[in-house]
C-alpha cells in the first residue's frame, strides 16, 4: 500500500471524525485538526513529521472550552503558552520547555485573581516567587527550590497580617532564626528552628522572664 499524502480524514471506531488535515510521506504535515470520540474538537494547529510543531496551536476539553494555546516543538509544548480552567477562565500564563513549565510564569485562581508569580524550572517552582490567597492578599513571598520552599521567606494570614518570617529547607522551618505572629500582628515566638521544630522561647515566656528580673 502507498503512503498517505494530501488532505485526509480519519475516524474513531464509532464513526466520529478523529482527524482531518494534511499528510506527507505517510505522516501528518501542515495544518490539521483532531477530535474526541464524541466529535468535539480536541486540537487545531500545525504538524511536521507527525508531531505538533513550531507554530501556535490550540487544545480543547470535551466541553468545547479552550484548554491550551501556545507553541509546540517536536510534539511538545515549547515557548509561550496559556492554560485554562474547564470554564475557559485563564489558569496559567508563561513559558514551556520540552513540555515542562520553565521561566517566568503567572498562575490564576478560578475567580481570575493572581495566584502565583515567579519562576519555574523543569516543571517545578524555582527561585523567587509570590503566592496569593483567593481574595488577592499576599500569602507567601520568598524562594523555591525543586518545588519546595527554601531560603528566606515571609508568610501571611488571609487578612494580610504577617505569620512568619525566617528560613525554610525542603518546606520546613529550618536551621536559623525566625519569628511567628498571631492574626492580630502580635509577636508569639522569636528564636531558632531545627528540622522544622522550634528551638527557642515563646514570646510570652520572654516577657515573664524579663519582668521577673
Amino acid at each position: 500500500m502507498g503512503e498517505k499524502n494530501g488532505v485526509v480524514k480519519e475516524y474513531h471506531y464509532n464513526g466520529k471524525l478523529k482527524f482531518e488535515g494534511e499528510y506527507l510521506n505517510g505522516q501528518r504535515n501542515g495544518k490539521g485538526k483532531e477530535y474526541y470520540d464524541d466529535g468535539q474538537l480536541k486540537f487545531e494547529g500545525e504538524y511536521l513529521d507527525g508531531k505538533r510543531w513550531n507554530d501556535k496551536g490550540k487544545e480543547y476539553n470535551k466541553k468545547g472550552k479552550l484548554k491550551f494555546e501556545g507553541e509546540y516543538l517536536n510534539g511538545q509544548r515549547n515557548g509561550k503558552g496559556k492554560e485554562y480552567y474547564d470554564d475557559g477562565q485563564l489558569e496559567f500564563d508563561g513559558e514551556y520547555l520540552n513540555g515542562e513549565k520553565n521561566g517566568v510564569v503567572k498562575e490564576y485562581h478560578y475567580n481570575g485573581k493572581l495566584k502565583f508569580e515567579g519562576l519555574y524550572l523543569n516543571g517545578k517552582r524555582n527561585g523567587k516567587a509570590k503566592k496569593y490567597y483567593y481574595n488577592g492578599k499576599l500569602e507567601f513571598e520568598g524562594e523555591y527550590l525543586n518545588g519546595k520552599r527554601n531560603g528566606k521567606v515571609k508568610e501571611y494570614f488571609y487578612n494580610g497580617q504577617l505569620i512568619f518570617e525566617g528560613e525554610y529547607l525542603d518546606w520546613k522551618r529550618w536551621n536559623g532564626k525566625g519569628k511567628e505572629y498571631n492574626s492580630k500582628g502580635k509577636l508569639e515566638f522569636e528564636g531558632e528552628y531545627l528540622n522544622g521544630q522550634r528551638y527557642g522561647k515563646e514570646y510570652s515566656e520572654l516577657i515573664n522572664l524579663s519582668s521577673s528580673k
